[in-house]
């Protein structure tokens, strides 16, 4: 146990004194926020929000070719 948190706090030495291993991991929060905000705005569903308004657009959309083709 012991050499497992030696290992642990070394590696977060290392992380933090690396430029490159930071911005990294500032890329990673920033992933994690804008899927956060996709998902909040589309929602998991498309019944609701924006996807039953995009779901609705495109019904229209497809039934209007139809109609001219």
């Amino acid at each position: 146990m012991l050499k497992i948190y030696i290992q642990t706090s070394e590696a977060f030495k290392r992380l933090a004194s690396d430029k490159d291993g930071v911005v990294s991991f500032e890329y990673v929060i920033v992933a994690a926020c804008i899927v956060a905000a996709v998902t909040a705005a589309f929602g998991t569903t498309t019944g609701t929000g924006i996807g039953a308004a995009l779901t609705t657009a495109i019904g229209k959309v497809t039934t209007a070719v139809t109609a001219a083709a």
